[in-house]
């Protein structure tokens, strides 16, 4: 987990643009969360999550408030995310590696020119 802290400092810095790029979706979101989240939390409750890209909205959040808001820093939720249930108001953990494939997945989305600032 402090290796991505460091990338996403790094990118916060130097590339704004593709900071805004990453975790900043919604294709991630639990198949379970009911609490349509807007923000990032270590402990996902009502409205907050764990999960990269995990979000209600895209473009709501960037890659370092997700790295900062989940916790990475202190090795929480990383790889893999968790979020605010619908069944039993809980927290569940997502799929295995979920947030580590997530930054994945939003950095094969940046344009060929921006894969070669953050390569």
């Amino acid at each position: 987990g402090k290796d991505i802290v460091q990338f996403a400092k790094a990118v916060e810095i130097a590339h704004p643009t593709i900071d805004g790029k990453v975790c900043s979706g919604k294709h991630a979101e639990g198949a379970g969360d009911a609490s349509n989240p807007v923000s990032y939390s270590e402990k996902p409750t009502a409205g907050k999550t764990a999960q990269c890209s995990g979000l209600q909205n895209e473009g709501a959040k960037k890659f370092s408030d997700f790295v900062v808001g989940v916790g990475l820093k202190d090795n929480k939720n990383w790889p893999t995310g968790r979020y605010y249930a619908n069944t039993g108001t809980k927290v569940v953990r997502s799929t295995d590696n979920s947030n580590a494939k997530a930054v994945a997945t939003d950095l094969t989305k940046l344009t060929p020119e921006e894969k070669t600032i953050v390569v």
